[in-house]
């Protein structure tokens, strides 16, 4: 299927992971590329596969919590690539090696998860929303995670973000709902991507024991979702919170 042929996605985030496995799935679909990320080698090997799936990709190495260097990233996008017709705001991370117990938890790292998972998707929303609201479409593709919606323990600050990026979600597609522009989340479960090194075996064993499906997702699982909330066979979403988790948490 080529359901975003000729279409500019934007992908954040996208040298690993799931946004790595997103911007692929966005080329095989026919869109052309602008993917951003702080690592500069591994959105050098994301550009080189989508190039090879047919997709004109522009690299641009950034700190997507920087307003002022997203600001110039956009600048560029649309300068050298045209109109932004979909928005993946795909850059997370939880505290990893420092969590702990919220009792223990420190401010300094309160600001660094909702700096890097809550504040850099309002930064790059704010980039794309005024274009997309004067053309009278586009698509905003969110990621959240189920830890924001379950609660975890240890992820107190993670989930209050990604909490965050669901309210966000909603108030935005509310607000560009009448200018034909969808605003959506997807919620995933533990994915395989790196930082499931940082779990011990005897925890993640736990975490899925509770997963109904019985495995973890694959990058490709949250990218799928992603293709639909960007394509136009989702033209009657907005707002929502897609959870894919394996049926860990059912809405």
């Amino acid at each position: 299927m080529r359901r975003l042929e000729g279409k500019l996605a934007v992908v954040t985030g996208a040298a690993n992971g799931i946004g790595r496995a997103s911007a692929l799935r966005f080329a095989s679909e026919g869109a052309n590329l602008a993917i951003i990320d702080m690592e500069e080698e591994g959105l050098a090997v994301t550009a080189d596969k989508a190039r090879e799936a047919g997709a004109t990709v522009l690299t641009i190495t950034a700190n997507c919590t920087d307003e002022d260097v997203v600001a110039d990233a956009f600048k560029r996008i649309y300068a050298e690539a045209g109109f932004v017709d979909i928005l993946m705001n795909n850059v997370g991370q939880s505290a990893r090696q420092r969590a702990s117990e919220f009792y223990a938890s420190s401010s300094e790292v309160w600001r660094f998860v909702l700096e890097v998972s809550l504040m850099s998707t309002l930064i790059s929303s704010r980039q794309v929303v005024p274009a997309m609201r004067e053309a009278g479409k586009g698509k905003i593709v969110n990621v959240a995670s189920n830890a924001g919606l379950a609660g975890e323990v240890g992820l107190s600050e993670y989930a209050a973000a990604k909490m965050g990026v669901i309210g966000f979600t909603r108030s935005l597609a509310r607000e560009l709902a009448p200018f034909r522009v969808n605003v959506n989340a997807i919620c995933p479960g533990v994915t395989k991507t790196r930082i499931i090194g940082n779990i011990s075996e005897d925890i993640l064993e736990k975490i899925r024991q509770s997963i109904p499906l019985g495995f973890f997702a694959e990058p490709e699982d949250i990218a799928a979702t992603a293709a639909f909330l960007a394509s136009e066979d989702s033209r009657y979403m907005t707002g929502q919170s897609v959870v894919v988790d394996g049926g860990r948490w059912m809405v």
